[in-house]
């Protein structure tokens, strides 16, 4: 299902995979909670993994999602809130160090780092470029603004 990667490639997909609610539309209404990032990786290219918003995974979670989905499948990470909402992008550089250090156990499954960033923190240029030029030149990461 899910082709190489070329310029300009697309990826859609869903904000996180394992719903309940999903077994008879999209997943099965018999699969069981452990087969379900296989099988939405049999249908869709990407996934944002929401889990990793509060807990780093393990390398035993990261070598799971891996085995899971296929070739070319793609899993964004959503930044820790330790990075976006506790320390608000100020002083995060080790917090950031060893978040990517971890995402990249997923080896090519790596799609991009989200930092979705909170509400109530107003966009400030130098603040994001300050932390923009800290992070590690070995991942992809996206922005997510939501103050208004």
């Amino acid at each position: 299902m899910t082709p190489a990667a070329g310029p300009g490639t697309l990826y859609a997909g869903t904000s996180g995979f394992a719903y309940q609610e999903w077994k008879g539309p999209f997943y099965p209404a018999d699969l069981p909670a452990k087969k379900m990032l296989a099988h939405y990786a049999s249908v869709l290219p990407s996934v944002e993994i929401n889990y990793t918003f509060r807990r780093l995974p393990s390398d035993a979670v990261l070598e799971g999602w891996r085995t899971q989905t296929p070739e070319g499948f793609r899993l964004t990470l959503k930044a820790s809130q330790r990075i976006t909402h506790i320390r608000r992008l100020v002083d995060a550089t080790s917090d950031v160090d060893e978040f990517v250090r971890r995402a990249l156990g997923l080896g090519d499954r790596l799609g991009v780092v989200l930092f979705q960033l909170p509400p109530t923190l107003v966009y400030r240029r130098e603040l994001l470029e300050g932390f923009l030029s800290g992070l590690p030149p070995v991942v992809r990461a996206a922005m997510e603004f939501r103050h208004e």
